[in-house]
């Protein structure tokens, strides 16, 4: 039945739209709270883009994290299941540029370089399409340094809902429900910066975002995840 659903683009169509429309759900009944995002919306007022970095497994209410009006392209993963993303984020006016660090990744990287040199953000899950989980890839500290543009993290956390036992520990947050938008520090990387300190920022980004996701469980009571040990399987 599922496989059905996935190999028919009007059934692919349909679920993208009833994603959308549940995820505005869950954002208008529920009662959220958006906490720092200071650095994100001094960059939206003076028209400066910067590189906005999550999670895989906080990807749901994340379009919420972001204004309308203010463009961003998400590196979605070539996959089908990349595409069912980028088709239920498209709802949102949120544009996609297709790639993975396996498979079209040096054209999505121009591409993405392009978008931040016009103006515009990109957006990245620095463990996906694949993980490990909450494991950053060098990938976006790369494209900071290309393009000269901070990278700046973000999470959602919701006291009612339920964590996926998937590679990423999706988690899926409930209508009715309370929430926060949490964001961290801008990070960051040099134009010049050499391997170690590419290193160090990679780190950086990984410790953030493992940082801010832990707090946004922990004021909406839930029990962390866990980044993914060494050699777990995906």
């Amino acid at each position: 039945m599922v496989k059905r659903i996935l190999k028919s683009d009007g059934l692919r169509r349909a679920l993208c739209w009833l994603g959308s429309l549940y995820i505005r759900l869950v954002h208008a009944t529920g009662h959220w709270q958006v906490i720092g995002g200071d650095a994100a919306r001094a960059h939206w007022a003076a028209g400066k883009p910067f590189i906005l970095c999550f999670w895989h497994g906080r990807l749901l209410m994340m379009p919420h994290c972001w204004p309308g009006d203010k463009a961003i392209h998400m590196l979605i993963s070539q996959h089908r299941d990349g595409q069912i993303i980028a088709r239920t984020v498209g709802h949102f006016g949120i544009m996609t540029v297709a790639g993975s660090s396996s498979k079209g990744g040096a054209q999505a990287l121009r591409a993405m370089v392009k978008a931040l040199k016009a103006g515009d953000c990109v957006g990245i899950t620095p463990d996906g399409p694949r993980g490990p989980r909450m494991r950053a890839s060098d990938g976006a500290v790369a494209l900071a340094r290309l393009a000269g543009v901070p990278i700046i993290p973000a999470t959602f956390g919701a006291a009612r809902g339920r964590v996926l036992q998937s590679w990423d520990r999706f988690l899926i947050a409930w209508p009715f429900g309370r929430g926060v938008i949490l964001w961290g520090d801008p990070i960051e990387v040099a134009r010049d910066a050499d391997a170690a300190q590419m290193a160090a920022a990679r780190t950086e980004v990984e410790d953030a975002l493992n940082s801010i996701t832990a707090e946004a469980d922990r004021l909406t009571g839930r029990v962390p995840v866990e980044p993914a040990e060494a050699g777990e399987p995906r």
